[in-house]
């Protein structure tokens, strides 16, 4: 043995090691880069909305932009926290272009500061700021100016019918109008007014008033220019999959929550066809795509390990169906977002992976309360 160590000695010295050019260690990606990345991958869903809705998409996302920067600055400020270093995490931003996708094209200015204000102060700072919020920030301003304004959240504006050559849509100074000042000072010399706003697809289908499906879509204006809610679902589902493709998430929660809405509702319109709506208007007429790809992913509060992203996500799409059929709401992502936010932390308990080196994963609660 000691004559094999002073071998070693005597050549070790003059052994060539192995050259690996590639890093071990990358550099970790930064919050920043992940909610520009985000951003970014809206913009084919904003480019759609704005197409076939009109000016109002993109008016409400930069209003919500820049009250959500001096809300995030004055509580920072409030706070004693560095304005720019937290002011360049773009988490604000997000949240405002989220809010500003999800409300209505010609919602009130007040509506989209009352939303922004709550999201921002409210559901962010109120617990610590980035990372420390239970609900999902977006979500929580869109549900209390969803419950407290519920006409100006309902005015939608009629989609641009490309097949039919009756009406333009509004310049982009009538919809900052509209906006800003109101609708009679604004379209006062309009003869068409009422045909600016209506419900959405899933507004008709669920006040259907007695009618079978095959009525409603015979005498639904608005479900007659459903390419347009079609059109602008798919640009969100290309840029979802382009930050699964850039590795932002998992495919596990928005493919779940995809999966879970198609078999409810395939299970019960093949049940019954004339009552329940088709799977297709679930996954393409209300906010299923923006939800699943750009809500339902959120990394702060969602489940965290796969299994528990799945579960999460099915909790989802069950809720959302259930509301959507046989609730007060023709949409309910936001509840049903919130709901299972508060279902997080008990998901994660339950679902952690087992740990290298053991025989099962450490879940739940041993007899004194803590975690095993």
């Amino acid at each position: 043995m000691q004559h094999w160590h002073r071998s070693m000695r005597k050549w070790a010295p003059n052994m060539a090691l192995i050259n690996i050019s590639s890093p071990h260690v990358q550099r970790p990606t930064k919050t920043a880069d992940i909610m520009r990345l985000v951003i970014i991958a809206t913009i084919p869903g904003l480019i759609a909305m704005t197409f076939f809705f009109g000016w109002g998409t993109l008016i409400n996302v930069l209003l919500a932009s820049l009250v959500a920067l001096g809300c995030e600055a004055a509580c920072l400020k409030a706070r004693k926290r560095p304005l720019m270093f937290f002011l360049k995490d773009n988490s604000a931003l997000l949240t405002a272009v989220l809010l500003g996708l999800s409300l209505p094209p010609f919602a009130p200015w007040w509506v989209t500061g009352c939303a922004v204000f709550v999201s921002i102060v409210i559901a962010k700072h109120l617990y610590g700021g980035l990372g420390q919020n239970p609900f999902n920030p977006a979500m929580v301003g869109y549900a209390l100016v969803l419950i407290s304004f519920p006409v100006e959240m309902t005015r939608w504006t009629s989609p641009f019918e490309l097949s039919g050559d009756s009406w333009n849509l509004l310049s982009f100074a009538d919809t900052f109008k509209i906006i800003f000042v109101g609708w009679s000072e604004t379209l006062a010399s309009y003869n068409y007014i009422d045909g600016y706003t209506g419900a959405t697809p899933l507004d008709i289908l669920k006040h259907r008033n007695g009618l079978t499906n095959e009525e409603v879509w015979q005498s639904s204006s608005v479900l007659a220019n459903v390419g347009a809610w079609y059109a602008v679902s798919l640009a969100y589902f290309v840029g979802g999959i382009f930050l699964i493709y850039r590795k932002i998430f998992t495919w596990h929660a928005p493919i779940t929550l995809l999966l879970t809405l198609t078999l409810l509702s395939a299970l019960f319109f093949a049940v019954d066809p004339d009552t329940y709506a088709d799977p297709l208007i679930h996954l393409t007429t209300g906010a299923t795509m923006l939800g699943a790809f750009f809500i339902v992913t959120d990394p702060v509060s969602s489940a965290t390990s796969n299994k528990g992203k799945i579960i999460f996500a099915a909790g989802i799409g069950i809720l959302v169906y259930i509301v959507r059929t046989w609730g007060s709401y023709p949409d309910a992502m936001a509840f049903a977002v919130m709901l299972m936010n508060l279902s997080a932390p008990f998901i994660d308990q339950y679902s952690q992976p087992r740990s290298y080196g053991h025989r099962r994963a450490n879940k739940g609660l041993n007899s004194k309360g803590k975690s095993q």
